[in-house]
């Protein structure tokens, strides 16, 4: 078994696309899913799964999201150590307001590329970095002040999922706590 993290795009953003994170639990151990718990009311939670499951995880999400709720929205699901490297290349690892620091996620390297249109929007001081496995947009000035993010956030970033750097590094500690062997009552637990 190994540690996943599934990220939805634009779940529980005003009144579009509502998923209780109860359901996206459930739906994940229908799934075969096992030590699923979720992080925020934002579409984030960490399973145990076999390592073969990992490769057809968006795929299976996505549509049972789509049976069980009717939403469908980008699926993203990084291995533990996927979401680990891409927590390492951070290119601003000083970064003094996590709420100002972006780190954008997607399965497919053209997704990340096409965000280098972002480029003509940064405000002096922003910064964006764009690698094979995620890209890092740095508001300095915050989030709801930049066009860059704005765009990111908005219809340039469609195939994308967006998380402030405080998020992913919570979700990098919950991958990295590993599920005791019985959760005797405490399965699905949740930090919501």
């Amino acid at each position: 078994m190994e540690r996943f993290v599934v990220l939805l795009r634009g779940v529980n953003v005003g009144r579009g696309n509502r998923v209780a994170m109860a359901a996206l639990r459930s739906l994940l151990e229908q799934l075969g899913c096992r030590h699923v718990s979720t992080l925020l009311n934002s579409g984030n939670a960490v399973f145990c799964a076999p390592a073969q499951l990992g490769a057809r995880a968006e795929a299976l999400i996505g549509q049972a999201l789509m049976n069980e709720s009717g939403v469908s929205v980008p699926v993203i699901v990084k291995s533990a150590r996927q979401f680990g490297s891409i927590v390492s290349a951070n290119p601003s690892p000083a970064v003094s307001d996590p709420s100002r620091f972006l780190v954008a996620f997607s399965s497919r390297q053209q997704d990340l590329e096409a965000l280098a249109a972002l480029e003509p929007l940064l405000a002096p001081g922003e910064s964006l970095c764009i690698t094979p496995h995620a890209a890092y947009l740095h508001c300095t000035g915050g989030i709801l002040q930049s066009k860059a993010a704005a765009a990111l956030l908005g219809k340039l970033g469609r195939n994308v999922t967006t998380r402030n750097w405080a998020t992913v590094l919570k979700i990098a500690d919950a991958l990295s706590r590993v599920p005791p062997a019985t959760r005797a009552g405490a399965e699905g637990a949740s930090d919501e």
